[in-house]
């Protein structure tokens, strides 16, 4: 929601919280900011029969993961809560699209997608989103190059199997393997896949950069963009949600992008989806 204030998108922001204060005291603080605003947003506390007229719903409600604990863990109790807040919603109506934050984020993804009854396209998990965007920070900064000029993505679980297809990668329109060596990239790899549980370890979440993801998706989706972002959406073949390059537009996922893989990334994303 703050990021969302801070970079614009959307006329209307409605907070939905089972800590109804809680929710009033955001409304409030969040507002006092639109003065300040790049344009003007009505932002209230609301409740679930107002998801009727919603186009986008995004869900980041769930456990904590703790210090230690790996996303998987939290898949039981989280199950629970997103089916309870999947039913709430299409009970008022809702027919827009539904983008899922909670982890395990591919498993809540399909979870929601179930229960919703809406067509998959329809649902969408933030996936690998926050994990490309610190592949190309950390790839930026080791190169001191742009990170828009950075071309690379992590697919799969995002989890601790996800990878990179470092044989498509690319600066510009380079080979990244022109510029870093075999075991630098390995380097990276584990930089990005225990990038969450470093920033647990010292603050106890993250915030920023998955709410700035969020915003990234949903105005994807709200300006109709057709651009192609990481997030979890449907694989038709193994009917699993699991992250991958997807085109984003009005309707959620227009179709998943083929990313062409060697022998080994084949392997590795096969375990990922197993």
């Amino acid at each position: 929601a703050y990021a969302m204030l801070n970079r614009g998108g959307v006329n209307e922001l409605i907070l939905i919280d089972i800590d109804k204060d809680k929710t009033i005291g955001e409304e409030m603080d969040l507002s006092h900011g639109l003065p300040f605003a790049p344009q003007k947003m009505v932002i209230k506390a609301g409740d679930y029969d107002e998801c009727k007229d919603a186009e986008v719903v995004v869900i980041t409600a769930g456990i904590a993961q703790k210090p230690g604990q790996t996303r998987l863990e939290l898949t039981e109790t989280n199950t629970k809560i997103m089916k309870s807040i999947t039913k709430s919603i299409m009970a008022s109506g809702f027919n827009g699209v539904i983008v899922v934050a909670s982890n395990p984020v591919d498993i809540m993804t399909y979870v929601v997608a179930k229960v919703s009854g809406l067509p998959k396209n329809k649902v969408i998990g933030s996936g690998t989103v926050l994990d490309t965007a610190r592949l190309r920070y950390i790839m930026a900064e080791y190169l001191n190059v742009s990170s828009k000029n950075i071309h690379a993505y992590v697919i799969g679980e995002h989890g601790d199997s996800e990878f990179v297809p470092w044989s498509s990668a690319q600066v510009g329109t380079q080979d990244i393997k022109d510029f870093i060596s075999e075991e630098e990239l390995n380097q990276i790899s584990e930089k990005v896949r225990n990038a969450a549980y470093e920033i647990i370890n010292r603050k106890g979440a993250t915030y920023y950069g998955i709410g700035m993801c969020l915003v990234r998706i949903t105005n994807a989706i709200l300006s109709d963009e057709n651009s192609i972002i990481t997030v979890s959406s449907y694989d038709k073949t193994n009917d699993i949600f699991v992250g991958g390059a997807t085109i984003i537009n009005k309707n959620g996922c227009k179709e998943r992008m083929y990313i062409k893989l060697n022998e080994e990334e084949t392997k590795k994303l096969e375990k990922s989806i197993s």
